[in-house]
């Protein structure tokens, strides 16, 4: 049996909700990520996280007890002086680049420990979440300014670390070379035991074939940085234009009211369907995999979403807005469709073509799955864990 490879240390950027008796508050998501990294890592995993007094926005709050859970938790400042003293004698260190991480690496050096960033945000990714997010234009611009000199700072922190793991093809692109040893991971969340099989997509197949409305489906945070609010100006479109379809939009948010005003104010509501928030193993998962034909991803900015591969591992093409994020994943294997960002008429045009020749949609589903099944949840951690190992001392 190989040795321990020592400690990880993971400094998330998503923060501990600090809850009364010493619970704290983290996603569903977060911990089944820590948990596989600890089961691939084959040592101890520590987390040290900066404290927040609330819960996050997140759908998937969950409470864990950090006495009770099978990694260490500590609750500390990122800019606190005792971070390199708790840093020591980890076999590496994987944070997360943001304005409270900069100094990360030189911290990591005075202790002798390698420094490992994982990216998700380039820096158009984050001037278009505050263009869809901040009306108004003079807080913008500071925002955007904001924004560049914080990418001047995480450049020059990604020149001093080990290495770096980006989610999704935009910051892999724009950081892998400013250090020695750059991954490229597509975020997902489903394991191999959740991908459709040959089974379950060829009877959806089968019922696509027989010529009933196509049926949509957008799933996630009803928040502007998603693109929600252009669905239902989407379905107008294909009214117009005489195609039969249902929509189904799945999830919750800023935006929920809005939309269903805007579903009733457009007469959509025979056509057009809020389902609310699914879970996601046992609800959207099957949903998606045996009722849907085409995604609509309506996000207009390049979050690595993990929406993207979890829909290609029920088996289900995306038509998406073209956003660095997807346009990337469309480049690295054909498995989808994308149209400009914003543009209904564009996406409801390619759809009443898709309608018309629905063998295209088939054959974009079969790719989309063979996709997932190389980047399943289990096989991307695993490589991740490796790349770690790689650069421990």
């Amino acid at each position: 049996m190989s040795s321990s490879p020592g400690t990880l240390v993971l400094l998330p950027m998503l923060r501990a909700a600090v809850l009364p008796g010493g619970r704290v508050g983290l996603t569903e998501k977060f911990v089944d990520g820590v948990l596989e990294m600890q089961a691939h890592w084959g040592g101890p995993v520590d987390l040290v996280m900066e404290p927040v007094d609330h819960e996050s926005h997140n759908l998937d709050n969950v409470e864990v007890d950090p006495a009770a859970a099978p990694y260490g938790i500590t609750v500390m400042d990122f800019t606190s002086p005792e971070l390199g003293a708790r840093l020591r004698g980890a076999a590496v260190v994987l944070g997360g680049t943001s304005d409270r991480q900069n100094h990360l690496a030189d911290v990591c050096a005075d202790v002798d420990v390698p420094c490992v960033y994982g990216t998700e945000y380039s820096l158009l990714t984050r001037m278009q979440i505050t263009h869809a997010e901040t009306a108004n234009p003079v807080v913008q611009v500071r925002r955007y300014v904001w924004h560049s000199n914080q990418e001047l700072k995480q450049r020059a922190a990604l020149r001093r670390a080990a290495g770096v793991q980006c989610n999704g093809t935009p910051t892999y692109e724009a950081y892998r070379g400013f250090t020695a040893s750059p991954m490229l991971f597509f975020d997902t969340r489903v394991r191999r035991d959740m991908l459709a099989t040959e089974a379950q997509l060829e009877r959806r197949l089968a019922r696509l074939r027989e010529g009933r409305p196509l049926h949509l489906a957008f799933s996630g945070r009803l928040d502007p940085m998603k693109g929600p609010q252009h669905l239902p100006e989407i379905a107008v479109e294909l009214r117009r234009r005489g195609v039969p379809f249902r929509m189904s939009i799945c999830g919750g948010g800023s935006l929920e009211g809005e939309l269903k005003a805007e579903i009733r104010r457009q007469h959509l509501e025979d056509v057009v369907e809020m389902k609310g928030v699914l879970d996601f193993k046992t609800e959207l998962i099957p949903f998606v995999r045996d009722d849907v034909d085409v995604f609509v991803c309506t996000h207009v900015q390049g979050d690595p979403s993990c929406t993207y591969l979890e829909t290609a591992s029920c088996g289900v093409p995306i038509l998406g807005f073209d956003n660095e994020a997807w346009a990337g994943i469309v480049r690295h294997r054909p498995v989808g469709w994308s149209v400009p960002m914003r543009d209904a008429s564009a996406t409801a045009e390619l759809l009443a073509t898709l309608d018309r020749d629905r063998g295209r949609i088939a054959d974009k589903a079969r790719a989309s799955l063979a996709l997932a099944r190389e980047h399943t949840f289990e096989a991307t951690v695993s490589r991740r864990m490796d790349h770690l190992r790689d650069l421990t001392r």
